[in-house]
C-alpha cells in the first residue's frame, strides 16, 4: 500500500510540474549548489516579490514532466541540483533576477530554460537577462519615433532665428 501511495503523490508531483511549465511564459534553471541558507532565503524573498515560483526539484520529476513534450530538450541541462524559477505575468523577470544574483554570488549557475515556450541555452537566458525591461523598451523606441519631429522642430526655429536676425 505504501508503494501505491509514493507512486501516486510522485504522479501528482509531475502533473504540477508540467502544468507550472505550460502555465509560465519563461522557465529558467538554475544549480544553487554552494549557496548558504541566507542568500537562499534573500533570491526567494526577491523571486517572490517579482511573483515569481522558485522550487527545488528532482530532475527526475522534471524529465518525466517534460517527456513527450516540445520541452524534452530541457532534459540536457537537468544534472545535480537543480532550482526552477516558474515566471508566469513577465517573461524577462525570472531570467534578469536569477542572472543579477548570479552576477553577486557565484555559486548560483544558471542552467538554461522555457521561454515562450521554445527550449534555451544557459547563453540565450543571460542574453535575455541583459535585455531592458518592456518599459525602457519603449521608451527607446518612443525616442525614435520623436527624433525626426524634433530634429524638424530645431531646424524650423533655426530658419526662423536666421530670418529675425537677417531682417
Amino acid at each position: 500500500m505504501a508503494n501505491a501511495n509514493i507512486i501516486q503523490s510522485k504522479q501528482q508531483a509531475v502533473q504540477e510540474i508540467a502544468a507550472k511549465i505550460a502555465e509560465s511564459s519563461s522557465t529558467v534553471v538554475a544549480d544553487y549548489r554552494g549557496l548558504n541558507v541566507a542568500q537562499v532565503t534573500e533570491l526567494r524573498k526577491q523571486l517572490r516579490e517579482a511573483g515569481i515560483e522558485f522550487q527545488v526539484l528532482k530532475n527526475s520529476l522534471v524529465r518525466r514532466a517534460t517527456e513527450g513534450t516540445d520541452y524534452a530538450a530541457l532534459n540536457d541541462v537537468l544534472t545535480g541540483p537543480t532550482a526552477v524559477a516558474f515566471g508566469k505575468a513577465d517573461a524577462v523577470a525570472p531570467a534578469k533576477i536569477l542572472n543579477d544574483f548570479a552576477k553577486k554570488n557565484d555559486a548560483l549557475k544558471l542552467k538554461g530554460g522555457i521561454v515562450e515556450g521554445k527550449v534555451v541555452s544557459m547563453e540565450e537566458v543571460k542574453a535575455l537577462a541583459e535585455l531592458p525591461s518592456r518599459e525602457g523598451l519603449l521608451s527607446m523606441l518612443l525616442s525614435v519615433l520623436q527624433a525626426p519631429i524634433r530634429n524638424f522642430a530645431l531646424a524650423v526655429k533655426a530658419v526662423g532665428e536666421k530670418q529675425e536676425q537677417e531682417a
